[in-house]
């Protein structure tokens, strides 16, 4: 489907230069001279890369229709990571470069995902915003410290490195956002 140029929105998946990119920031631009143009920041889906092009309203782009499927994580085994099709009940095989060793971290038993494919081939994923680990290494708790703005390094499940307030001891579970390894709350 050809769109115009400034029509581009954050999320769209477009063909440009024979790949395929993700738009992560628009910015619509009117300069004082000259016509107007989206200023769109893209993101490779098949190797990263990031670039950031200008289209104008005359400029046609192609928009890629990708198909979410709600997964399942099942396990590790080895650089390849085992997910299951919560429809179908079929299991895909990816390896672990392809959700990216950082963000592998962050998988547990049972979590889910949502994997994107084009033309039957997965072209990347999305974890939940938010997951709940548990505490395995951090600073022992001090009577009578105040959560006030002071945080902590703590590590949770997954060696994942985080800050926890003074408050939060090891063996606890905390929630904390995948985007940032920032802490968000205690686990209910």
């Amino acid at each position: 489907m050809k769109i115009n140029g400034n029509d581009i929105k954050p999320g769209n998946v477009i063909k440009h230069q024979d790949s395929l990119w993700v738009a992560v920031k628009a910015d619509h631009v009117k300069p004082g001279k000259g016509g107007a143009f989206a200023q769109i920041e893209l993101k490779n889906l098949l190797d990263g890369r990031k670039l950031n092009e200008r289209f104008r309203s005359a400029d046609k782009v192609e928009r890629v229709r990708v198909e979410q499927k709600d997964h399942q994580f099942l396990y590790a085994e080895g650089d390849m990571l085992v997910f299951m099709d919560t429809g179908s009940y079929e299991q895909i095989n990816v390896h672990i470069g392809f959700v990216g060793e950082d963000r592998a971290a962050y998988l547990t038993d049972g979590m889910m995902v949502v994997l994107e494919f084009y033309e039957e081939k997965p072209i990347s994923i999305s974890l939940p915003q938010h997951v709940e680990l548990e505490v395995i290494e951090t600073e022992p708790v001090i009577k009578g410290q105040t959560a006030a703005n002071s945080f902590k390094p703590a590590i949770v499940s997954g060696n994942i490195r985080t800050a926890v307030p003074p408050f939060v001891g090891v063996g606890e579970r905390i929630v904390i956002a995948t985007e940032d390894a920032s802490y968000v709350r205690r686990a209910d």
